[in-house]
């Protein structure tokens, strides 16, 4: 009796919604794009944030990015800045791609927002509600997005560039801004986060940095390794205080 009445309750009760994930085509002009989205089924729109990757490109980090903000209730659409899904197998390779793409702000600047407008007219998205975040290399993407003036709510920048060739136009900004960055990182010195600051006072933005002690480039990612003397480490306390802030930040935006 006891048996049929658990069994009895264990069927009543819903199952957690599960991640699922796919690999999704898109284009930029001819060149062809793949993507990696994850979110859980819903009956309402979801938010939806764009990860772009580290100068690597789209590897399994942003992929379990993207599943863990899955995991929070939002779309996460991982984005491909090179095409093709290629990855770079070393810094060398990784440096031509990035810079390849960094060094044309038009192309960049096509890039992400081939998959800011692609993701946009997904029927499970909630076009009103979309951010970005990025790492390293990515970071300064999502920053020359929300440059561009496109309707996001925010914009997360995880040891990524602050500077800007252009930084009149931070007048087009709609989106939140939060930055975490590290200390010690040479990459993003203090000349460069003060410049910043000043930018996006100057144009009224409403931003917020989070400087990290102690903390290198790339203090996020477990595979940086853990030698901050190479200017590129992981950072436990760095990484989960960023990803606390981000979290804060999307339930505030959305």
């Amino acid at each position: 009796m006891w048996r049929f009445f658990i069994i009895t309750l264990l069927l009543q009760i819903p199952l957690l919604a599960q991640v699922k994930t796919e690999i999704i085509n898109y284009k930029d002009g001819n060149v062809n794009l793949k993507g990696f989205l994850a979110y859980k089924e819903s009956k309402t729109k979801l938010p939806v944030v764009l990860i772009v990757h580290e100068w690597w490109g789209l590897n399994d980090y942003p992929k379990m990015r993207a599943q863990q903000l899955a995991e929070l209730g939002y779309a996460a659409f991982a984005v491909d800045m090179y095409g093709d899904g290629k990855v770079a197998a070393t810094p060398d390779e990784a440096g031509k791609f990035a810079g390849e793409v960094r060094g044309d702000l038009s192309k960049l600047r096509s890039r992400i927002n081939a998959a800011y407008e692609f993701i946009k007219h997904d029927k499970r998205i909630d076009p009103d509600k979309i951010a970005i975040m990025g790492y390293c290399f990515g970071g300064t993407v999502a920053l020359e997005l929300a440059r561009t003036g496109v309707d996001l709510k925010g914009a997360v920048v995880f040891h990524g560039g602050l500077s800007t060739a252009n930084p009149s136009e931070t007048k087009n900004v709609k989106a939140k801004i939060l930055v975490c960055t590290g200390g010690d990182d040479k990459f993003v010195p203090e000349k460069d986060i003060l410049a910043f600051q000043n930018e996006m006072n100057k144009a009224k933005v409403d931003w917020q940095i989070n400087i990290y002690s102690g903390a290198v480039h790339a203090f996020t990612n477990p595979k940086s390794g853990n030698n901050p003397a190479t200017n590129a480490a992981y950072n436990e306390n760095a990484d989960k205080r960023s990803f606390e802030a981000m979290k804060q930040f999307f339930k505030e935006i959305f």
